[in-house]
């Protein structure tokens, strides 16, 4: 593997433990301190039930949960836009809520261009939800998104 694949393969593992991580800190009540630091000792290139899980970038992964938690009003408030039929936030599963925080705060952040974010992010939604219509509702939601608080990349 180049250092290119490296790379893209890290902030991809990033980005899927940035959405554990957020689930994790809504559904066990946890700070954001304790839940990174477990993530980074534990997780992070670690092996689990026999399968090495891969190594993140930790630098997307702090800025990631760091701009999800600081910026929640302004995201889950974004993402009630894109949700349809009046469907707000706090009625969705909760890992779609996740997913939905760390997505918003990636495009937040303005470093990344919006179609790759929505991309990466409808793989972390197939990576959660490998049967299910999920993956094609976070697209939907993530593109509102996206043109909303980056209307500049359109």
């Amino acid at each position: 593997m180049n250092a290119g694949d490296e790379k893209r393969r890290a902030r991809s593992a990033a980005r899927l433990y940035a959405v554990q991580a957020l689930y994790q800190m809504e559904a066990g009540g946890q700070a954001i301190d304790t839940v990174r630091r477990e993530f980074e000792s534990y997780r992070f290139g670690q092996e689990v039930a026999g399968e090495e899980l891969a190594e993140g970038d930790v630098d997307l992964f702090r800025a990631l949960l760091d701009r999800a938690v600081d910026r929640q009003a302004a995201i889950d408030q974004a993402t009630d836009r894109g949700l349809v039929a009046k469907w707000p936030i706090a009625r969705i599963d909760p890992v779609l809520r996740a997913l939905f925080r760390a997505g918003g705060a990636e495009l937040i952040a303005a470093e990344t261009p919006p179609k790759v974010v929505i991309t990466e992010f409808v793989e972390v939604a197939r990576a959660f939800f490998p049967e299910g219509k999920e993956p094609g509702f976070v697209n939907a939601v993530l593109d509102h998104m996206a043109r909303e608080l980056r209307p500049e990349a359109f």
